[in-house]
């Protein structure tokens, strides 16, 4: 039982890869809590986009996690 976690951009640097697996938890806010704090922290912010399975995840409050779902981490997107 295992969710398949993504990192994108700056994301991949704070986690120290770009993909890993971990544990199947019930909820985006376990999910990021189970991590080291730094990551976490980094993870936390409200402009840190979430998809799930392919598709953004709008309320992380309230968001189910199951067995085998893709859960990609965003950064914020900045330029010009």
């Amino acid at each position: 039982m295992s969710l398949k976690l993504v990192f994108l951009g700056r994301l991949a640097d704070a986690a120290g890869a770009a993909e890993r697996e971990v544990t199947t938890v019930p909820s985006i806010a376990a999910l990021i809590a189970g991590l080291e704090p730094e990551l976490s922290t980094a993870l936390a912010g409200p402009r840190v986009k979430i998809a799930v399975n392919g598709k953004i995840v709008g309320d992380r409050a309230v968001f189910t996690l199951r067995d085998g779902d893709e859960v990609a981490f965003l950064p914020p997107v900045s330029g010009g």
